[in-house]
């Protein structure tokens, strides 16, 4: 799993456009402010929010009450507040609508290289979007091995050894109406407890890799429809190539070979398909993906079954 991090100055350029923020004081350094998903584990988990001189927040709002709590408290007072804040060494300090920047607070931010910036945007829209960005730009993310897709509407990990087939499978689903999400190594975000958003590094944008032909464009091959951003990953196919000593035991012979893959704090459902020749391995993998999504709504054709068995049973003895 990688570290992931962000400098003030790169919030800034993110967001700039979006929050029409300016810079105030201490952008000569903004690249030196860092924040780490690993530092917000042992602090108070908000990451932005408004002025607080008790438990910080990482990016500080200053809205119109606590520019006007500032300017109720006496000189020591106030220059005393304002050093704590500094001291706690916020990624940036923002002040919402406009407002007049207090020039105490301007100096002390420029003399310490403390971001300081200004928004037109009302305090909460600054909180709501600043504490978003944040939480996706540092959620646990991890890079694995395999083709993502979407099939059927639902992410779709596909995974193997070397040589097991991936990316033709891939192409073959690509032909089939399906869209590529990342050939080769998909990340994955955390985004929600439940949640793992699947995305495609920016130099395999667009790109699936197969053996005697190379690098394929899948975009300009097939079309913009022919891939995707990114998509929540639902389920993984595990390509295996078959055991020497095959056997399978009767159940699995009903429920197919079903298990689980740990990806982060996430058990995503996996369903194994032995590679042999002669089956069609796009077909098996549409067919596991329906299975899934009927699975998902409470249909178990195989607990069907079993049922269906044990009443006809019971039915002939008697």
């Amino acid at each position: 799993m990688s570290t992931t991090r962000i400098t003030a100055s790169e919030l800034f350029a993110s967001q700039q456009e979006r929050l029409a923020l300016r810079w105030l004081a201490g952008q000569e350094r903004g690249d030196q402010r860092i924040l780490e998903a690993v530092n917000t584990v042992a602090r108070r988990p908000s990451l932005a929010g408004y002025l607080n001189a008790i438990y910080p927040n990482k990016v500080q709002i200053l809205g119109t009450e606590e520019l006007e709590w500032l300017d109720g408290l006496d000189a020591r007072q106030r220059w005393e507040t304002i050093h704590k804040i500094i001291d706690f060494r916020p990624l940036a300090l923002v002040i919402s609508k406009n407002q007049s920047c207090p020039e105490d607070l301007r100096s002390a931010a420029e003399e310490s290289d403390t971001p300081l910036w200004l928004s037109p945007r009302r305090g909460h829209e600054l909180l709501n979007h600043l504490q978003y960005v944040l939480a996706r730009t540092l959620a646990p993310r991890v890079t694995l091995h395999g083709v993502f897709m979407e099939i059927y509407s639902i992410g779709v990990l596909i995974t193997g050894e070397s040589g097991s087939g991936k990316s033709e499978l891939a192409l073959e689903l690509v032909t089939r109406g399906h869209r590529l999400v990342a050939d080769d190594a998909p990340e994955f975000t955390q985004i929600a407890p439940d949640v793992l958003d699947g995305t495609c590094p920016e130099l395999l944008q667009d790109m699936l890799e197969l053996r005697g032909l190379g690098v394929l464009n899948i975009r300009q091959m097939f079309g913009d429809t022919a891939v995707k951003r990114n998509k929540y990953l639902r389920m993984i196919v595990h390509l295996s190539k078959p055991s020497p000593t095959p056997g399978s035991s009767g159940m699995e012979r009903l429920t197919g070979d079903l298990g689980s893959r740990r990806v982060l704090d996430l058990d995503v459902p996996m369903i194994t398909i032995p590679v042999m020749a002669g089956r069609n391995l796009a077909v098996l993998t549409e067919a596991a993906t329906r299975m899934h999504i009927l699975r998902s709504k409470g249909i178990d054709p195989a607990a069907a079954f079993m049922a269906r068995h044990s009443h006809f049973l019971e039915r002939a003895a008697s």
